[in-house]
């Protein structure tokens, strides 16, 4: 007899509910099963020992599992990191328990819970502070189409400096699927650019937008780090700002968005390429510190759009590692955005030059929708554009009966 015996992936509430449908379980029995069909794995930095010791009891009387470190039992160590290994039902029961218990552990709970909240729920956002208003919504990608008014780009530097040349080309992007055109005067490769002065940026981003924002029909985003370049072109109407400083570069630009109420993606950046622990817990800590300065600033929570920063402070190797748990991000709870296009670790991967790195590209872009990207940022939009329409519509597949 074949019992034909599988894995079957269940990555959430959703799915579970829908696999044990499928099998015709009683409605009674899917709420009480669905919780535990899915695990969990959540990793916690510093806890204090007395607080670690707790948390294991607790999870471990609820059928879960605590990883610490070996001196935490002795109280060798004043701190841990710990790993939990548990369902969702687990973790309902040990985080009601944990908010009753002492040693910061009801701030813990409230931290997990957090975590867990965005992993689960899908990211909507609604932009309609400008016209044309735009959304991010579960199930479609939005493709950032680059245009580059520079003369020293990697990529295409100097193609695009005539305004007529840049208008035509970004109107081509927009026919070919490009849902944002992402527009960057100054060149911010992390290898032999120049940089320029706010006066000069806004010499060639002005007199583009003054025609390009009356006739684009989708949203215009500024690649810039200084406030003042962000100031005067979201006087024009412009939709976001793209920031690969994190509001971290330029101490007035969280000011500013928070003044227009508009998105600004914070990247991860810094000078090197050296991290002193663990790359994604580093990246997550500057992507924190930059909601943190946004929020104190008055920025709204829903307009941070995160970026890992992909070849910015980081070696191919860091590069990959990043991409390989791009995931990690959803903790955060924001819209994620991925800047992959031609990029130097493609080329080394592929042993290519910058112009045939379109299938590198089209392979990060879709790993990283697979593992949660809301936004890809690109040159090539025709093929990339397919690419990620393609992946939605297989991720879709996952909830067809």
């Amino acid at each position: 007899m074949n019992f034909n015996p599988r894995v079957i992936e269940i990555s959430g509430i959703e799915q579970a509910q829908r696999e044990l449908t499928r099998i015709c379980c009683d409605p009674a029995g899917i709420s009480i099963m669905a919780p535990k069909a899915v695990s969990r794995a959540i990793k916690i930095e510093s806890v204090p020992v007395k607080a670690a010791n707790l948390l294991k009891q607790t999870f471990l009387a609820k059928g879960g599992e605590v990883a610490v470190s070996r001196d935490t039992a002795s109280f060798n160590a004043a701190k841990t990191d710990v790993l939990i290994l548990a369902t969702l039902k687990q973790y309902q029961q040990a985080l009601s328990q944990l908010r009753q218990q002492p040693w910061g552990l009801p701030d813990l709970a409230e931290a997990i819970l957090k975590v867990l909240s965005h992993q689960s729920q899908p990211i909507v956002r609604n932009y309609q502070s400008r016209n044309p208003p735009f959304q991010i919504t579960s199930g479609k990608t939005l493709v950032m189409g680059i245009l580059n008014i520079t003369p020293d780009s990697f990529s295409d530097g100097g193609k695009y400096n005539n305004i007529d040349q840049a208008i035509r080309y970004a109107e081509a992007m927009v026919a070919e699927g490009a849902d944002i055109i992402d527009i960057g005067a100054e060149s911010t490769r992390p290898y032999g650019s120049q940089k320029i002065s706010a006066e000069e940026e806004l010499d060639r981003l002005l007199p583009l937008l003054n025609k390009l924002l009356t006739i684009l029909p989708v949203p215009v985003s500024i690649d810039t780090y200084k406030s003042v370049v962000a100031e005067e072109v979201l006087k024009l109407g412009v939709h976001l700002i793209n920031d690969i400083w994190g509001l971290q570069g330029d101490a007035n630009m969280a000011s500013v968005a928070a003044r227009y109420n508009v998105p600004v993606v914070i990247m991860h950046n810094q000078t090197g390429t050296e991290y002193n622990r663990d790359i994604m817990a580093c990246i997550n800590d500057f992507l924190q510190n930059s909601i943190q300065i946004g929020l104190k600033a008055g920025v709204a929570a829903d307009n941070f759009i995160i970026d890992p920063g992909i070849g910015f402070g980081k070696t191919p190797q860091q590069n990959l590692a990043v991409m390989a748990r791009l995931e990690e991000l959803r903790a955060l709870g924001c819209p994620i955005l991925l800047g992959t296009s031609r990029k130097r670790f493609i080329g080394e991967a592929l042993n290519l030059p910058m112009e045939e790195r379109v299938e590198g590209t089209a392979a990060t872009v879709a790993l990283g929708i697979t593992k949660g990207v809301n936004i890809v940022r690109v040159h090539d939009v025709k093929a990339i554009a397919r690419v990620a329409r393609m992946t939605d519509v297989l991720l879709g597949g996952r909830n067809v009966e």
